[in-house]
């Protein structure tokens, strides 16, 4: 009985969208130019964000779970803190840090002209700090039960660290490297606070989806609804597309 108020509790929102949604409009309010805008950027600054988080996320996960670097424990705690603020604070930080004012903001600003913040640049920079940390847990497990003595008879073997590491390591984590990625681009997707706060919500520039829903939403219902309705299916089905690939990859 608890599963299934559970099981309540989370489909039954889902499904008040889908009747609510304004079906006979939908067609038109999804194709209009301000609608297709948002969603071509939320698509776009997420899937870069998720490549970011990628490249420099899981050598951080890797780093964690083989515990190299020294205050292993504090740096994991840091890592961990943009999953508990608030995202609007996670935006005044990074304009704390990269504002024209920012500790190393000025810097970049006064030195090279370099600003982030209010661009589209700064959406993906906001959609990152917030993203990242859930591939880099999931990965830190994935890496975590791994035995070691792999990695080392490759390497006994003559493979060098960076064969090892692609060849051998991260074949063998695929799972928890997929369900993170997911999770990592599920999240920067759906980012609202911190990107409201250190992008701004520019039509074209920064507005997002969810920022297109929020705006709609003052002023017409119906269209935040559809926006919504939007941004279910896609991540919907991008979800069930990369579950049945990996299903079917696994069975093979």
């Amino acid at each position: 009985m608890p599963g299934l108020v559970a099981l309540l509790f989370l489909v039954i929102p889902l499904i008040a969208l889908i009747v609510q949604t304004p079906w006979e409009a939908f067609p038109k309010i999804i194709s209009s130019p301000e609608a297709l805008e948002a969603l071509r950027l939320s698509l776009v600054t997420s899937l870069v964000a998720t490549a970011f988080a990628a490249l420099f996320g899981i050598p951080m996960a890797w780093l964690l779970a083989r515990e190299i670097l020294p205050f292993t424990g504090l740096l994991r705690a840091l890592v961990i803190v943009p999953l508990l603020l608030p995202p609007v604070v996670s935006g005044v930080a990074l304009l704390e840090a990269l504002g024209r004012r920012g500790l190393v903001g000025a810097f970049l600003y006064d030195t090279l002209g370099i600003t982030f913040p209010f661009t589209t640049v700064g959406v993906v920079i906001a959609t990152t700090f917030v993203a990242m940390p859930f591939l880099v847990i999931t990965m830190e497990g994935g890496f975590r039960s791994l035995h070691q003595r792999y990695e080392d008879a490759a390497a006994t073997l003559g493979a060098g660290s960076r064969r090892v590491f692609l060849r051998i390591t991260m074949p063998m984590v695929a799972p928890a490297a997929i369900a993170g990625l997911v999770l990592c681009w599920a999240r920067a997707l759906g980012e609202f606070g911190a990107t409201i706060t250190f992008a701004g919500n520019f039509p074209g520039v920064t507005q997002t989806m969810p920022l297109a829903v929020y705006t709609a939403l003052e002023s017409d219902r119906s269209v935040a609804i559809a926006l919504s309705m939007v941004l279910l299916v896609v991540s919907v089905g991008v979800l069930v597309a990369l579950r049945g690939k990996y299903l079917q990859t696994r069975a093979s």
